[in-house]
């Protein structure tokens, strides 16, 4: 019984349901850094495991990166830019440089294995991290299919300076140059598939004493070539002009991929804030330096018109200069290994991309099943290699080089963004590596980006945007719905 003047009981109400996220919301939702770091090397059923050092961190990046651009890709840069192709690796390697500082600060600070993915995610939310995603697929994918073709070509110029043999055009040469299947492409994806497989320590391992014999290689190939250039050979030194020399450092710029591929190692690294930027920045100054002076020794040894269609460029100038085969054959053996070692580290890269995608729900589990024994995600593994393996076979060089370049010059544009970003909306976060006069140093990386985006051509620029259109299809269709961040709202 109520006294008199006392208010009636009332039923309490529930507390109001929080709005559900709008659509714009939704795509623009961002991962912690927190979280991001919490979650490094947890997969389903197991764990990666931290086993690499500065060290082994150093050859990675310069395994990923030293042996594309001059042992397989010359012969396609030259005909664009001539004897300026010095030029061009300068070019490619400043906008390297720029994009380099940004991914050694973000590495510092966000030591993961998703690489720009995982950048864009932490700074521009969730639709652009998929987009930088999808990109990178394409640049690690593409890029491991791109140097596995140019591996069968020195193959089979090992094959007959020993043997006498060469592997039938129509088993080493994909469809519209002149083949059916290039045979040794997808040998080279295999075996560096079952490397993998054996662990990250072992590969790594491995991929060292690769990158010794690849150092070596061209050490050699400089000593021995230096006596045959003529001063005649660098005149005109820009036959095709600037547009000619900024077409060829595009076409390069691919080769500039390592120390992207280093970050990939983020959850695997012993001490990742400490040893990763300074593999990043080590790696870049000695494949630089390198690309270089190869490039200068090799347009003053053949004539730049000479360049073109040839794969194996390196080892040609060697028996032109020499006279004699073995040396040619002796440089097409340190070829051999130094493009596997690419192949190698750039697989890995990828695997780890996905790895991450996957745990994050953008991409299937599959993806980011670990092994308990091995701590490697062997599914996505063996998935990743038989893809790159199939492209390698049936797809030209040429058309794989542009197409990898263009997906690395977007990822390398948005991880500058995410430096800038990640200063304006973190300031405070503790960082083992910061850009130097920021943010004018990130613009200037972005522009480059750009700018050498723009110098691809139109079919490139198509193929890209069909590339982003499918991967916008299976985001709507699948990540946005699947993602850990959108299942944690319900």
């Amino acid at each position: 019984m109520l006294e008199h003047g006392a208010a009636p009981p009332t039923t309490p109400r529930p507390e109001p349901e929080p709005p559900a996220a709008g659509f714009g919301a939704r795509l623009m939702r961002r991962k912690p850094v927190e979280r991001l770091v919490a979650e490094g090397g947890q997969g389903e059923g197991g764990s990666l495991r931290r086993s690499l050092g500065m060290w082994q961190l150093t050859m990675i990046s310069i395994g990923a990166t030293l042996g594309t651009g001059i042992f397989v890709v010359l012969g396609e840069a030259v005909p664009d830019a001539g004897p300026a192709v010095i030029v061009s690796f300068v070019i490619a390697g400043l906008t390297a440089l720029f994009s380099a500082l940004s991914y050694a600060e973000l590495a510092g600070t966000i030591p993961v294995s998703g690489s720009s993915y995982s950048y864009a995610y932490a700074t521009m939310g969730e639709l652009i991290a998929w987009i930088c995603g999808w990109c990178l697929i394409l640049e690690y994918g593409v890029s491991v299919a791109a140097v596995a073709v140019g591996w069968g070509e020195y193959l089979n110029e090992l094959l007959d300076g020993t043997l006498g043999i060469t592997v039938p055009d129509a088993l080493s040469a994909p469809p519209g140059d002149g083949g059916i299947f290039n045979l040794p492409a997808l040998l080279v994806v295999l075996l560096s598939m079952a490397f993998l497989l054996g662990g990250a320590k072992e590969s790594a391992r491995a991929n060292t004493i690769m990158v010794v014999v690849k150092i070596a290689a061209l050490v050699l190939f400089c000593a021995v070539a230096f006596t045959g250039i003529r001063a005649g050979n660098y005149t005109p030194f820009m036959p095709l002009g600037m547009a000619g020399v900024s077409a060829a450092g595009a076409t390069l710029f691919f080769s500039y991929i390592g120390f992207d591929a280093a970050s990939t190692a983020g959850e695997e690294a012993k001490n990742p804030q400490r040893d990763l930027p300074r593999a990043i920045m080590l790696s870049l100054v000695i494949v630089t330096a390198l690309y270089c002076l190869v490039a200068a020794v090799a347009v003053g040894a053949l004539p730049w018109k000479e360049f073109s269609g040839s794969e194996a460029a390196l080892s040609g100038i060697m028996e032109d200069v020499t006279g004699q085969s073995f040396w040619a054959v002796l440089l097409a053996a340190g070829a051999v290994v130094a493009i596997a070692s690419v192949v190698l580290t750039v697989l890995y890269g990828q695997t780890r991309i996905l790895f991450a995608m996957s745990r994050d729900g953008l991409v299937p589990k599959v993806f980011s099943t670990v092994h308990p024994t091995t701590g490697v995600p062997r599914a996505n593994t063996v998935i990743v290699s038989l893809f790159c393996g199939v492209l390698a076979a049936a797809i030209p060089l040429g058309q794989l080089a542009d197409a990898t370049s263009i997906g690395t010059l977007f990822a390398f544009a948005l991880v500058n963004i995410a430096v800038i970003v990640l200063r304006r909306t973190r300031p405070t976060m503790e960082r083992t590596f910061r850009v130097p006069l920021s943010p004018l140093f990130p613009v200037i990386g972005f522009a480059l980006c750009l700018w050498m985006m723009g110098s691809l051509e139109v079919v490139t620029w198509v193929v890209f945007g069909v590339w982003m259109a499918v991967g916008l299809v299976l985001y709507f269709g699948y990540g946005m719905r699947r993602s850990r961040l959108a299942t944690a709202e319900k």
